[in-house]
């Protein structure tokens, strides 16, 4: 008996190049064709390691595929229904090849499927007040304010600016500019922060590892490296994404031909006193960064004894005294000291992946 092969599965293609041919060529043909003059935008700004730009072939297991965001204004939301009808009607069984409906599995996931019409489609009908509030809890109809940028993770606002707009009749470009980033004195806070974090575990290398406490020092000097890039995102002021895009993204850092190598062999030393010695060339190079931003007086880069103790380190804090003097925003001023935002203090994924959950974190701020 002959046996069959597995159908051909098309050449990959990134997640939002296949959105937009999409878009171009079977949603608009639709829209001009039964809603003609249908003010809206389209793009994919949402969740999905395609609006990152970080999907690849493995990515098209799931949650992967002609996707997109479709915003109608206010006064249009009743069209929803008749929109995904004519949608769910006329969409071609196919776009480039892959399949334009979806099959949605218990856990939420949607995979590709070549069921046709019943399948579901990956259109999204909404307005940009209902697709901002759900997704960032943000009501577009004022400018952020602090509480806003604070509980906001960097991941959703990173996918907000990384997306693609296909069509934008309503605006949306203005609130993406908008959410670029941090007004200037949030980011110094932000970064005052950040620095307080390296400040807190900097002799600990030394100490875990002069105790024996070999895998101590390892991990210490893991977290010593997670956290100064951290701060080599907010230094160049880029959203960091979550953590499994978060190495890919430093490596699109300027800083990252420098300090990857560094970080490499942090983690690859062997003892104590050379992950320390690495560890000190890494902490220069990011002081150096911050001297070169101008927003306070140049804070010396080199490392010396931690009190008597032989452990180098580049006693950080200097630094956070010094962003701290730089903000000039009394609203700023009244912050937690070292709290920073939420997602610097707080490291769970379900909280951080759960806009209902931001709101109970936010009272830190309050007076």
């Amino acid at each position: 008996m002959e046996a069959r092969s597995k159908p051909m599965a098309p050449d990959f293609i990134k997640g939002l190049e296949l959105s937009e041919a999409f878009y171009r060529e079977a949603v608009r043909p639709i829209l001009d064709a039964d809603f003609p003059g249908l003010a809206h935008s389209a793009g994919r700004l949402g969740g999905g390691s395609d609006v990152l730009g970080f999907d690849d072939e493995t990515s098209r297991d799931h949650d992967w595929g002609p996707r997109l965001e479709l915003f109608v204004e206010d006064s249009d939301w009743a069209l929803r229904p008749a929109v995904m009808d004519a949608l769910s009607e006329q969409l071609p069984a196919e776009i480039l090849g892959y399949p334009t409906r979806f099959t949605v599995h218990d856990d939420g996931s949607m995979v590709l499927s070549a069921d046709g019409p019943s399948g579901r489609h990956g259109v999204t009908v909404t307005t940009i007040a209902r697709f901002f509030q759900d997704y960032v809890t943000l009501d577009v109809s004022r400018p952020p304010v602090l509480r806003d940028w604070l509980r906001i993770p960097p991941q959703r606002l990173r996918t907000i600016s990384s997306g693609r707009l296909f069509h934008d009749d309503l605006g949306i470009q203005s609130i993406r500019d908008q959410l670029a980033w941090y007004p200037h004195d949030l980011w110094l806070y932000l970064m005052a922060s950040q620095w307080r974090r390296v400040d807190q575990e900097e002799p600990f290398v030394g100490r875990t590892g002069d105790i024996g406490d070999a895998l101590g020092s390892r991990l210490i000097a893991g977290r010593q490296v997670v956290e100064l890039m951290r701060l080599c995102f907010l230094i160049e002021r880029q959203h960091a994404p979550y953590f499994k895009w978060f190495g890919s993204a430093f490596a699109q850092l300027s800083c990252s031909s420098r300090l990857a190598p560094v970080f490499d062999r942090v983690l690859d030393a062997q003892s104590w006193q050379e992950r320390e010695q690495h560890l000190s060339e890494a902490y220069a190079i990011v002081g150096e960064m911050h001297n070169d931003l101008g927003v306070t007086s140049p804070v010396d880069t080199g490392v010396s004894r931690f009190h008597d103790r032989p452990y180098l380190v580049p006693h950080s804090g200097r630094r956070v005294e010094a962003l701290q003097q730089a903000i000039v925003s009394p609203e700023v001023r009244s912050l937690p000291a070292h709290a920073g935002a939420i997602w610097q203090f707080v490291d769970s994924t379900d909280i951080l992946s759960d806009p209902s959950a931001w709101e109970s974190f936010t009272s830190i701020y309050d007076d």
